[in-house]
């Protein structure tokens, strides 16, 4: 099976990493070999000392980028979960991979705001957080993401199975003999979409 990098993207809280997880956990059980690149963890380990200005954060998601692109070419599912916020950014990291699929995690800021457990958006609207993605800095979404999912209506078993299914079709993951849990409606819905971006 070829590489390819997956790459989810939205405001904090949205859920990218959740979902991450439960793609990984999904996929090693197939017995597909990948790894997640979590934000969080990519800027203790690997950007550690960056700030959170346009620069630093281009840096640090050039950094996943590059770590995505030696997984993918090596036959590995590279999974990133950060928020990566700027458009420009992502369409180049999109332009250094030959199989790229971009996931826009989804969620209205008023719920990512109930969510936030760290208290993150509150500390950002006060002012002791600055540079923060949705409140004092700008997250920009993208145009024509592979892959929509929508947390706010679907449950992170939802989200998952919508993920993987669009990776079936576009034959990037072997699918399962299960029957599929979309109905025949939303199943078509995923296939336009993949035909509107000339997957299929």
């Amino acid at each position: 099976m070829k590489g390819f990098t997956l790459w989810f993207t939205g405001l904090p809280c949205s859920g990218k990493s959740t979902l991450a997880r439960k793609i990984e956990e999904t996929l090693l059980e197939r017995g597909v070999n990948c790894e997640v690149l979590d934000g969080d963890e990519v800027r203790e380990n690997l950007s550690k000392g960056l700030t959170f200005s346009k620069e630093d954060r281009d840096i640090n998601i050039r950094r996943i980028g590059w770590v995505c692109q030696l997984l993918a070419r090596n036959g590995a599912i590279a999974i990133s979960a950060a928020i990566s916020p700027y458009k420009a950014t992502r369409d180049e990291i999109r332009s250094q991979h030959e199989r790229f699929v971009e996931v826009y995690v989804k969620a209205p800021l008023e719920l990512l705001k109930e969510r936030d457990v760290k208290g993150m958006y509150k500390k950002a609207i006060a002012g002791e957080i600055k540079n923060f993605t949705g409140i004092s800095d700008p997250y920009e979404e993208p145009d024509n993401p592979e892959i929509v999912v929508e947390t706010d209506k679907e449950s992170i078993d939802e989200s998952t199975q919508k993920t993987l299914r669009t990776l079936e079709l576009m034959s990037y993951v072997p699918g399962v003999d299960a029957d599929s849990e979309y109905s025949a409606d939303e199943e078509e819905k995923i296939k336009s979409r993949l035909k509107d971006l000339g997957y299929i």
